[in-house]
């Protein structure tokens, strides 16, 4: 029997567990060995990734703590994310070799993937491989299932959106959009508000670091309060929402960007307006909505095709930049979805 191909394998692992904001001296870049071949009767995968998504949840990942809905990573171990990969081995009748596939592997340049139940084969082919992890993906279907499930949108209503222009929220903007609402995001720089404006089409847009008052500047763009609010953030920016949410108002919890840094998380000082108000406030995870997964595809998709939505990406080149581009992401150093890339072929 011919023995197996062996070559060296770039990865990134996690170090230690850590109670304050990532950086990157809590991963760590190392050179190993892969066997380029499936064992018989495995059923797995063997795939050479192409893309890698960094996203805000794997910071969750990073603690030492397993009350969660996914469990943290193992200091020594390879970080493990959303990425699109090329199958070049396998022992599961549903890959075969060259299928474009997307779904968690491991930050590295091959990964032999054993559980091989999430993932999914790129069978759409006129649509960029990266926006597998974005548009297509799982911030695509966030915003998709949190926007359209949880926010209940009703044309003509006031849609705020906080990190509008992040890989969730640039999308959460333009669905708000085509269902004919009035909508504002915030972001950290001019540059993004530009952007939000100009090209993602939303109706106004402000850099929340140039508002010493986050009420004020809410009641600036939003006079006769906010229908929707669909939080990315936390912290000052959702008590200052709570203060100008409509009666019946609904505020779709995605994230608390601004508090996944920090050891001890700010106070919510407002939430009696949830009552005054009647507000509903949901917190959600895109996986409680598989089952709309195969319409989402379809929809965004076309969408896409016909220049409804467009999609900003921010691409990283190399897995040495992977650590980086990811402790980016708290510091609001990327413009669009976060994506490594490792291979174009």
């Amino acid at each position: 029997m011919e023995s197996a191909k062996t070559v060296r394998n770039k990865q990134v692992l996690f170090r230690r567990f850590l109670t304050g904001a990532p950086t990157e001296e809590n991963m760590q870049l190392r050179t190993a060995e892969a066997e380029l071949r499936v064992q018989a009767g495995s059923g797995a995968v063997l795939v050479k990734n192409l893309f890698l998504s960094c996203d805000p949840y794997m910071r969750g990942r990073m603690r030492d703590y397993y009350g969660s809905y996914i469990p943290p990573f193992q200091p020594g171990k390879v970080i493990e994310g959303f990425g699109v990969s090329k199958v070049i081995d396998s022992d599961n009748p549903n890959f075969s070799v060259d299928d474009l596939v997307y779904g968690i592997t491991g930050w590295e340049e091959y990964t032999l993937i054993l559980k091989v139940e999430g993932l999914r084969k790129i069978e759409i082919s006129d649509i960029p491989l990266s926006y597998y992890l974005g548009l297509l993906g799982m911030p695509g279907f966030t915003a998709y299932a949190g926007f359209n499930e949880v926010c209940s949108p009703k044309k003509g209503e006031l849609v705020f959106v906080s990190a509008a222009s992040g890989a969730v929220g640039q999308l959460v903007g333009q669905l708000a959009k085509l269902n004919g609402c009035f909508v504002v995001g915030s972001s950290g720089s001019n540059l993004k508000v530009d952007l939000l404006k100009s090209k993602l089409g939303f109706d106004e847009a402000f850099n929340y670091k140039d508002e010493p008052d986050l009420d004020l500047a809410l009641k600036r763009y939003f006079p006769s309060g906010i229908d929707i609010y669909f939080e990315n953030v936390g912290g000052r920016m959702l008590d200052a929402a709570l203060l100008n949410m409509r009666p019946h108002g609904r505020i779709a919890v995605c994230g608390f960007v601004s508090q996944n840094g920090v050891s001890d998380p700010e106070g919510i000082r407002n939430l009696s307006r949830l009552i005054s108000m009647r507000v509903r406030m949901q917190g959600f995870l895109q996986s409680d909505y598989l089952h709309l997964f195969p319409d989402f595809l379809s929809k965004m998709a076309e969408y896409y095709r016909q220049g409804k939505i467009v999609y900003i990406e921010d691409i990283a080149e190399g897995l040495e930049s992977a650590p980086k581009a990811f402790v980016g992401l708290f510091s609001g150093r990327n413009t669009g979805k976060q994506v490594v890339c490792i291979s174009r072929d």
